[in-house]
């Protein structure tokens, strides 16, 4: 029996940030997040690439096209979808998530979702770094990890 598990390392791992410009006053520390994390992990700065969409609904193609690009050892997205009064919220959270789950499962790199999902922007803003911690740095912890067990599995026998 084996057991096998991803460690949480940059480097020599290049990383494409995909971001939602959308919600900006959030996700600017969602991305400062990622990449403090990713540099605390020993990615080198020059090997993060970032990528701005217009909102998170456009997340999923932009990651669809890095990730096969086969640049990067690992894709982080990041956005905050911050509800309103109209269905629009759920339509936009639904999609960019179902958007990015496509993606990660047909790509040979992991893709992660940092993508908040919030009722108001304080709440938002407590998970891009206030009390709820930073879910950019999360999302970057989770894409590592997984980058190093992709690895590992080929290695398996």
């Amino acid at each position: 029996m084996t057991h096998t598990a991803g460690r949480i390392s940059g480097e020599g791992r290049r990383v494409a940030l995909v971001v939602s410009r959308f919600n900006e006053g959030v996700t600017r520390f969602l991305v400062q997040g990622a990449e403090e994390e990713l540099q605390r992990a020993g990615t080198a700065p020059d090997d993060i690439d970032t990528f701005v969409v217009p909102g998170a609904f456009e997340l999923p193609p932009v990651a669809d096209r890095v990730a096969t690009s086969e640049r990067y050892d690992a894709v982080i997205c990041l956005g905050a979808v911050i509800r309103g009064a109209t269905p629009h919220f759920e339509l936009v959270a639904g999609e960019a998530a179902r958007g990015v789950a496509a993606v990660a499962r047909a790509a040979t790199c992991p893709v992660t979702f940092g993508v908040l999902t919030c009722d108001t922007e304080e709440q938002a803003r407590e998970r891009a770094g206030g009390k709820g911690g930073n879910k950019g740095a999360d999302a970057a912890r989770t894409a590592l990890e997984l980058a190093d067990l992709y690895d590992r599995i080929g290695q398996v026998q």
